[in-house]
């Protein structure tokens, strides 16, 4: 009987302990694809500030080629 009752518990701690596994693995998969949303955004923040470089060291390019034209 002693024993029964002891097989019992271990079966209700293992539950419990199961239940308590799988709210930390919703949690980190919570957390990871957070985290995988704030990289892709990142990314495009990036991309989007290389563009704007670009850009920017472009038309620096032509105006110094303008002024070397017109000075010399």
């Amino acid at each position: 009987m002693e024993l029964l009752e002891t097989v019992r518990e271990i079966r209700d701690h293992l539950s419990s302990q199961r239940v308590l596994l799988e709210e930390q693995i919703a949690r980190s998969r919570k957390t990871a694809e957070e985290a995988i949303a704030l990289q892709r955004q990142a990314l495009q923040r990036q991309r989007s500030v290389t563009v704007l470089a670009g850009i920017a060291i472009l038309a620096c390019i032509a105006a110094i080629g303008y002024l070397v034209i017109r000075y010399f």
